[in-house]
């Protein structure tokens, strides 16, 4: 639903891929299906093989291919990591499972476009029936981060080992090639509604709550008057929100000061002007719907928007003010303005985007430029409905190349801290293994494994 704010971290892809193959695995619930392997109290169903190599070889767009033992391997180690999370009392907190379920849940609902239709999507009795599933695997996620960083938390690399690192494999002919990269950073002018045009929207929705409260429906008047894109499915009905429900600050303050049957006086946030209703205290949740109406903004005020920020890119390109200097002094985007317009990658949490990866609108303004060179100023606009006009700056460009151990530091430091934190989880594997019950099922009793898991055919 478009009231929330999510940012992604570098492990949602993986995520993404997991949750996304267990719902598909509760809409296919009803096939035969046979137990795979048993580790401690878990276990691995031969189906969740097959769809975990599958999604595996869509996401990596078929350059990754993996057998059923490999990925049945793959499978029993994040196993043995949940088993000994339990075992070891690693605690996860209710809150932090709420937040990435509601996380989840925004990104699925995004691509599909209500959670109505992801819950007859994946065959699902109703969205509360959704979160109970999306809780138990995101708890289990959990423990596994939590025992994976526990075993890893005293590893490091050395100066020296990142070298020795890159030299073998500079001998083996095995140096990664590091795609195209640039960072970027931007300006950013809103054009805002006048304020007559918002004390029309607040006189507007004070009559629609005026009405309401006297009777008249606030599901046909939220579907008549609503800007909410997805009103026509759930007719201005949130759902159930709580505390920890990313949702925007102000409209959760709202909904938790009414009382049941209540409607709130118009609130202002970053999507436009709501009315909320209060349907239900359910626990720690409310039930709640809305009206949200957007100010109008006139086409003079977007070119005069457009004109403003046009001179000061011209003063740029004049030098009689840096990039960095512009976006202190006028940009209006509260998240870049103080670090001099640098945009993060949201999918990484790192300033640095691959070229080929980029949203297709984004790498057709930016591909042919080169470092130190500004786009065109073009026309964006929020699903908030936030419109402006914007300026993008190439901060640092790097083209395709074979890595190299000074420009490519940073990055074969990580690959070396990676590649020594997975011989400390080997190494942890093979002594937990040896003290866990593991059965494994009599098809996959012929795989080579590089553990020991058929250690119980001993």
């Amino acid at each position: 639903m478009m009231l929330f704010k999510t940012k992604i971290s570098k492990n949602t892809s993986l995520l993404i891929t997991f949750l996304f193959t267990v719902l598909l695995t509760h809409a296919q619930q009803n096939k035969v299906d046979g137990v795979a392997v048993v580790v401690g109290k878990n276990i691995v169903l031969d189906s969740d093989i097959e769809k975990f190599k599958k999604e595996v070889e869509l996401r990596s767009e078929g350059k990754i291919s993996i057998s059923d033992c490999e990925m049945l391997e793959e499978l029993m180690q994040q196993k043995l990591l949940a088993h000994h999370a339990v075992v070891d009392s690693v605690t996860v907190s209710q809150g932090d499972i709420d937040s990435r379920v509601n996380r989840s849940i925004a990104f699925f609902t995004n691509e599909y476009g209500s959670e109505e239709k992801v819950v007859e999507a994946y065959g699902f009795n109703d969205i509360e029936d959704l979160r109970k599933e999306l809780e138990r695997v995101q708890r289990e996620n959990t423990l596994i981060e939590k025992e994976q960083q526990k075993i890893t938390k005293d590893v490091d690399v050395t100066p020296e080992e990142v070298r020795l690192y890159f030299n073998g494999l500079k001998e083996k002919g095995e140096l990664p090639e590091i795609p195209a990269e640039v960072e970027l950073a931007q300006l950013v002018l809103y054009a805002e509604a006048s304020k007559e045009e918002e004390e029309r929207v607040v006189k507007k929705l004070e009559q629609l709550k005026k009405e309401i409260e006297n009777g008249a429906s606030f599901d046909l008047k939220a579907i008549i008057n609503s800007d909410d894109p997805s009103v026509a499915q759930n007719k201005g009905n949130l759902g159930i929100i709580t505390k920890e429900t990313n949702f925007i600050k102000e409209f959760k303050e709202a909904a938790f000061s009414l009382d049941e049957g209540q409607i709130s006086e118009p609130i202002k946030t970053i999507f436009g002007y709501h009315i909320i209703k209060l349907h239900k205290i359910r626990g720690q949740g409310r039930e709640v719907s809305h009206i949200l109406i957007q100010p109008e903004i006139s086409d003079e005020k977007l070119k005069e928007t457009k004109e403003e920020i046009e001179k000061i890119v011209a003063d740029i390109k004049e030098g009689k003010i840096t990039f960095e200097e512009a976006v202190r002094k006028y940009s209006e985007d509260k998240d870049t303005k103080l670090s001099g317009g640098l945009l993060m990658n949201p999918y990484t949490g790192e300033p640095t985007f691959e070229l080929t990866r980029m949203p297709p609108d984004l790498f057709g303004r930016i591909s042919e430029l080169k470092q130190g060179e500004l786009s065109d100023v073009f026309y964006d606009e929020t699903r908030g409905g936030e419109k402006m006009y914007k300026v993008i700056f190439i901060k640092h460009r790097t083209d395709t190349h074979k890595a190299d151990i000074v420009e490519d530091y940073v990055r074969m430091q990580q690959f070396a801290l990676e590649k020594k934190k997975e011989e400390e989880l080997n190494k942890w594997s093979k002594e937990k293994i040896s003290e866990t019950y593991i059965k494994l099922g009599s098809d996959y009793k012929k795989c080579s494994f590089k553990k020991d898991w058929k250690k119980e055919n001993k």
